[in-house]
């Protein structure tokens, strides 16, 4: 690096040419000409190779080399004393940690930067620096302070450089002990974020793009951009070494709705004024979009993309950072601990007057950091939820929760624990609502929180890690942990206005299935309703083919059953709100004693295809009554439409800078045209930027595909994401993964 003389300031920038300084007394002083941030062999050393070689990212904890070219003679110890400067932020200060002096001379000074002599060249020196493992993460300026023997001082703007969290360091706090995981959660640019039921569960592959040019300095700019940032600048920077307050700062950033966030939220299936949620396949066209627009927030995002987002931001400022779904994801508005669920007397789902839901799916992060602000044992996996979903210490946003903390009912833990513990072990309360009074159906204690999923380590495989967030449901464990957990709950609040509802019935088994029912004390056990309701699909439900299912009855007591049983459909978003029904019967069933009947149902395409919503989900609901008591049976079961997924194959040997050429293979599902046709493919180290190809219409079951042709530019693992999207469907997906070899 050329570096250029400021006589005003007797600093020196590192571009232009130097000038001889005019004073001739200085012609004996040290004087810095050139200087090598030797940035491609301290990047590899730091894992950020992959971002840059013409700049220096480095992580804390960890020493990097660079090298002073000097004009005139080279460094004399004892006769010249050279003091480096750190600085971050808009008003760096010793006092905060937004600045750092430090001396080669051994007396290290006031800060924890150490530096040290590697070799000491002729008219050269190459030293050792080391940011201590709780640096404040961000873009700092390394300065040069040279005091030779004349009493001279020169003071050199040496350049740039960006200080990243360092998981390999075990002083720092984000420190991972396992090198895989590290790989995994940091490394690792692509995944998957799982979606549907937890009766079906699909991958959807996603390109998190944590390492494309740019990305570090939006990430940097996303900070910068934050509420806090924008009142108290030089506190906020000071406290950008805790890993806590940064996960609590870039989740509030994620969404917008306090600041001028990334992603604007939307669940009203009303995306014209930009994309559907479902047509995203990487985080890093979000960001960009984000950037160039001058930070206005992109329209349109829910939780998968708020999470992916996060995992995105998080792993490239060094964080080891997961994207997690949970099944049947509680969202307790009031802090019962109970999601209360109203049908009507045909069975169909109702608007819920308190908003508690139980979401089809919820995904959010885990990030990995120690948590001394805890007790001890609660470090680790922590969640943070990006989805504006209730605000925490008036933002929103969700976390960092101990996932230990979750487990163990510890509610009261920062931060937003309880809010964290619902999602995954609140029960579930159904309630009848007819003639304007309310009965409650059932009480069930394990709906909410199923099969919670992320991608496993170096492995497109998912890994099921329901156990770390709660004991098996049903053990005395689970239920000893969900009282506790209301316990605390109740005696953090001073008067509950929901008390009534929090107080716990009895519940009795009603049947195998899991599900619990409150009766009445003045009922006796002989008018109890001893039949079961099951729903049963004959074949896998695929979109633009009819539904055909079962309704399975059983009488398992000694006396004839005479039963009535209202069934409908409705479609449901993803976060459990339902839209209006498409479909209802009513079906007679008489039983004698331990007899099983099964009625058939068939839902033409025809009827549900114009009621679908993006997350094409069906909820087939039956509500059964005997005559001879007032007990209620509910029984509903959630059906996810699957398409056929794109195919794509690769065309020959994939080898850096070498042309490489893509099949892409896909097909209109149904059978009636679609229009506006787009498919979008990416994949970093393989597309410089996302390619939108224009498909146009496509015929009914017409079977179609295209070749690419990419340049990869980076080596080792890769993926392939593709999406098909049309005026009827919006998310056909497909991934391939490739691996790329650096020569032939």
């Amino acid at each position: 690096m050329k570096i250029k003389w400021d006589k005003a300031h007797k600093e020196s920038v590192l571009w232009g040419a130097a000038q001889e300084p005019e004073e001739a007394t200085m012609e004996q002083g040290l004087e810095v000409a050139l200087t090598d941030f030797q940035s491609a062999w301290n990047n590899v050393q730091h894992h950020t190779d992959e971002i840059s070689s013409d700049r220096l990212l480095v992580r804390r904890g960890q020493a990097f080399n660079i090298t002073l070219y000097f004009r005139n003679r080279g460094f004399q110890p004892g006769l010249d004393n050279i003091i480096f400067v750190a600085e971050t932020g808009p008003l760096p200060d010793l006092s905060n940690g937004t600045r750092a002096l430090f001396s080669l001379t051994g007396h290290h000074g006031p800060s924890p930067w150490i530096v040290s002599l590697e070799t000491n060249g002729a008219s050269s020196l190459e030293v050792i620096l080391c940011a201590p493992p709780v640096a404040a993460v961000g873009r700092y300026l390394l300065k040069v302070h040279i005091d030779s023997f004349q009493g001279s001082v020169k003071a050199y703007q040496l350049g740039e450089f960006i200080l990243l969290f360092n998981p390999w360091c075990p002083e720092d706090s984000v420190y991972l002990d396992s090198e895989p995981q590290r790989q995994e959660y940091v490394v690792n640019d692509y995944g998957f974020i799982y979606q549907g039921n937890k009766n079906w569960i699909r991958p959807c592959p996603w390109n998190y793009g944590q390492f494309e040019e740019t990305i570090i300095d939006i990430c940097l700019e996303l900070l910068d951009k934050s509420l806090n940032f924008q009142i108290d600048p030089a506190t906020d920077c000071a406290l950008r070494g805790s890993p806590i307050y940064i996960s609590r700062v870039v989740c509030a950033m994620i969404n917008s709705n306090d600041d001028n966030g990334v992603l604007n939220g939307n669940w009203s299936e009303n995306y014209l004024d930009g994309i559907n949620p479902a047509e995203w396949t990487g985080s890093v066209a979000i960001l960009k979009q984000w950037h160039a627009t001058g930070c206005q927030p992109v329209r349109y995002g829910q939780c998968w993309v708020f999470a992916a987002i996060m995992c995105t931001v998080m792993r490239c400022l060094g964080i080891p950072t997961r994207v997690i779904t949970n099944f049947d994801s509680g969202h307790d508005t009031d802090g019962n601990l109970i999601i209360d669920e109203y049908y009507d007397n045909t069975g169909r789902i109702l608007e819920n007057k308190k908003k508690d839901s139980v979401w089809n799916f919820h995904v959010w992060n885990e990030c990995w950091m120690a948590r001394k602000d805890l007790p001890p044992g609660y470090g680790g996996w922590q969640v943070l939820d990006a989805t504006p979903q209730e605000t925490s210490n008036g933002l929103y946003c969700c976390g960092p929760a101990s996932v230990k903390a979750i487990k163990e009912g510890e509610v009261e833990l920062n931060y937003d624990t309880a809010f964290a513990f619902s999602m995954v072990n609140a029960d579930c309360m159904s309630w009848l609502v007819y003639g304007g009074k309310e009965q409650k159906i059932h009480w069930d204690t394990n709906t909410v929180g199923n099969f919670i999923s992320t991608k496993s380590i170096q492995s497109d495989e998912r890994d099921d890690i329901t156990e770390n967030y709660k004991y098996i449901e049903g053990s005395p464990q689970e239920r000893e942990v969900f009282l506790k957990a209301l316990q605390k709950l109740k005696a953090g609040r001073s008067e509950d206005p929901h008390q009534a509802d929090s107080q716990h019935s009895t519940p009795e088994p009603r049947s195998g299935d899991g599900r619990w029912r409150l009766h009445t004390p003045s009922l006796r056990p002989s008018d109890i309703v001893q039949v079961s309701l099951k729903f049963q699909l004959l074949e896998p439900p695929h979109m633009g083919q009819d539904i055909n299912f079962v309704l399975l009855a059983l009488n398992m007591s000694l006396q004839f059953k005479d039963l009535k049983v209202n069934l409908s459909a409705q479609s449901l978003l993803h976060d459990g709100s339902p839209l209006p029904p498409f479909w209802q019967d009513i079906a007679f069933i008489t039983l004698s004693p331990e007899e099983a009947k099964t009625h058939s149902y068939r839902i033409p395409y025809s009827q549900y295809s114009q009621y679908l919503s993006t997350d094409k989900l069906i909820r087939i609901s039956a509500l059964g009554e005997e005559k001879s008591s007032p007990e209620k049976i509910l029984v509903n079961k959630i059906i996810t439409l699957a398409y056929a997924g794109i195919v794509i194959n690769v065309l020959g040997a994939a080898i850096v800078n070498q042309p490489l050429s893509i099949q892409v293979l896909f097909s209109n599902p149904l059978s009636e045209h679609v229009e506006d046709c787009v498919l979008t493919v990416e994949g970093s180290g393989l597309f410089k930027k996302q390619q939108r190809v224009l498909i146009g219409v496509l015929e009914p079951q017409h079977r179609a595909s295209i070749i690419l042709e990419i340049v990869p530019f980076k080596s080792g693992q890769r993926q392939i994401q593709a999406n098909l999207r049309s005026n009827k469907f919006k998310d056909i997906k497909g991934y391939r993964n490739v691996y790329v070899d650096l020569r032939l």
